[in-house]
């Protein structure tokens, strides 16, 4: 049967180099990446309604407290499925695909087709706070990861097909093509040019069009603009975007302030148990932050904060608007600690649809609390709702773009796309200042492996230390005599340079050829004069599996040598020589700007 299979794809494969050209090819394939990914996104939520609506979650639960016990059986679920099926860590969706662009050639593992689609509506289906996007994007990075792998496709040409993906899924769950297409170019760092644009206009088109046949002309947002934006309210725009950045630099610190809490639990058991016990107590003080919450934010955009806030403990002095605003300020707070509570106890999920939840709480408020000062002011809540939400987005993603068309679009025209421009650049200027990277894009950043705008840091991102270290020197050791370094390896060597290691292979310091030189014909010297003599320490050292290719780069620069040992664990590996490094870097800048 495998023979079979190879036969077929081998004549697949001569049919298309045969009559289909690369570029037409890769059109295609956007295509087709684009229905799967928007496919996998429909999957995902009608498997999350699914379990939904079998255990009658949401308000209903309030009356009875079941609710509390819910997110514990679900993180159990994922954590049974993940030891006994996965067997692997589990990693942070868009995370994992950035570091498969930067280090992986666009090689995504198989399992993570189908891992999300499992995992995913199992957290977010009994209770979770977090979203369905990343998922959904990473179920579409890996099949068209392994689809361009299937067709042979080459690692730049994969990894655009990795951004279709994402476009496709986003403008799926959305049905926003245009924020799609932006979101890919934001986030997965894409040159946008007109070879990478049709492509990932294909693709969006064909994820939308997938959502509009599943799921007809059913729309997450019911909202129409009824009171346009004034030029007087612009000052309060201004305080929003000053307020959602304060917002997204305390959702991003909160984030890795509650990974590190956790970080001490080292079995998955303990941190499930707390987690999950956490989750469910805020869900009993504050019911809105079960699941992802885009009913919380429907009931917010036409004005019903009672049906938004539902059954809570504090019922009985709902009827004050200030017991409001604390409740929603509540929500605006406590999003990001459920949502990182969830991930940090073993949950699968993603941040973009929390940073929405929390946005538009935030937006509310603020309305609120201009409408209700006494001072006579009066702005619309539902539009000061949509543009916290771009606010949040602006900050926490470092996406401002984004934020800006999908609000945008979620509203079916650009009446408010000035208060959005307001709001977004102000919460991404302020936060970018604040908070160099993302939730994404931190450990990435720390590691050297994350893609950036930047050609040239890009292009180092994407070497590969492993191909520029060089093996050919002649190894010599600290106790031998001159004689024999001669006789041994300076003979037979085709290099002036020669790492000093001892015993067990550490190494102690080079010795250069011309430090040898005036000594190589002076016989006397063979015997009595030891290597040692003549080693001295390198310029500097290059660290296997510690300095990143920039790093690297940044060591050639400050040292001025042309040649550099690599050491791990302070063992000799090999040399790196800048003329090597820069052929490499050279290569690579070729293939990248193709």
């Amino acid at each position: 049967m495998p023979i079979q299979k190879n036969k077929l794809l081998k004549r697949i494969y001569k049919w298309r180099y045969k009559h289909i050209s690369q570029k037409t090819f890769v059109y295609i394939l956007s295509v087709v990446v684009g229905l799967l990914a928007g496919l996998a996104s429909v999957t995902l939520k009608n498997i999350t309604y699914f379990i939904e609506a079998s255990l009658e979650t949401g308000i209903i639960f309030s009356s009875n407290h079941l609710y509390f016990i819910l997110p514990i059986i679900g993180l159990t679920l994922v954590y049974l499925y993940v030891k006994y099926v996965h067997k692997e860590k589990l990693k942070h969706a868009v995370s994992s695909i950035l570091f498969s662009l930067s280090k992986n050639k666009g090689r995504i593992d198989v399992k993570q087709v189908y891992t999300q689609l499992i995992i995913a509506p199992l957290t977010v289906g009994f209770g979770g706070s977090v979203g369905l996007l990343g998922p959904a994007v990473a179920t579409g990075a890996a099949i068209s990861s392994n689809l361009g792998r299937l067709f042979h496709i080459n690692s730049k040409t994969r990894s655009l097909l990795i951004a279709c993906a994402s476009a496709g899924a986003i403008s799926s769950i959305f049905q926003s093509p245009i924020a799609a297409i932006i979101f890919a170019v934001e986030v997965f760092s894409l040159d946008l040019t007109m070879i990478s644009m049709l492509p990932l206009l294909l693709a969006s088109i064909s994820g939308v069009l997938t959502s509009y046949f599943f799921m007809g002309n059913e729309v997450l947002f019911n909202f129409s603009i009824s009171e346009p934006f004034e030029v007087k309210d612009t000052l309060f725009y201004v305080l929003l975007g000053i307020g959602t950045a304060v917002a997204s630099i305390y959702f991003t610190k909160m984030y890795f302030g509650i990974i590190n809490l956790f970080k001490p639990l080292k079995s998955p058991k303990y941190r499930l148990l707390v987690g999950g016990l956490a989750i469910g107590i805020m869900l009993y003080m504050i019911p809105p932050l079960y699941g992802e919450g885009f009913t919380f934010i429907n009931n917010l955009l036409i004005g019903d904060h009672i049906q938004a806030l539902g059954k809570t403990p504090f019922d009985a002095y709902i009827g004050n608007i200030w017991v409001v605003i604390a409740l929603l300020f509540g929500i605006t707070i406590f999003k990001a600690v459920a949502m990182t509570t969830t991930l940090a106890a073993g949950g699968a999920g993603g941040i973009f649809i929390p940073t929405m939840v929390m946005g538009s709480a935030l937006g509310n408020v603020v309305a609120k609390l201009i409408n209700n000062s006494g001072l006579g002011f009066s702005v619309s809540e539902s539009n000061f709702t949509l543009i916290g939400m771009a606010g949040l987005i602006a900050g926490v993603q470092h996406a401002p773009l984004t934020a800006i068309f999908l609000i945008a679009e979620i509203t079916g025209g650009y009446a408010l796309f000035v208060p959005l421009m307001i709001t977004a650049s102000i919460s991404y200027i302020i936060t970018k200042n604040t908070v160099d990277y993302t939730i994404y894009t931190r450990e990435l950043a720390e590691s050297g492996d994350l893609l950036t705008h930047n050609k040239d840091q890009a292009v180092l991102t994407l070497m590969d230390l492993d191909t520029v270290i060089e093996t050919n020197f002649k190894i010599v050791h600290p106790d031998m005599t001159l004689g024999e370094m001669l006789h041994d390896s300076v003979a037979k060597s085709t290099r002036n340079i020669f790492p000093v290691v001892d015993v067990d292979h550490k190494f102690l310091g080079i010795i250069l050829l011309d430090d040898i030189r005036e000594f190589m014909f002076d016989t006397k010297l063979y015997d009595t004069t030891k290597v040692e003599t003549f080693t001295h320490k390198a310029p500097d050292h290059i660290y296997y599996g510690l300095d990143s290719m920039q790093i690297v780069m940044q060591k050639f620069q400050d040292s001025g040598a042309w040649n550099l040992p690599v050491v791990k664990n302070g063992k000799y590996m090999g040399f790196v020589s800048k003329s090597k490094l820069l052929t490499a870097y050279r290569r690579e800048l070729i293939k990248f700007t193709k």
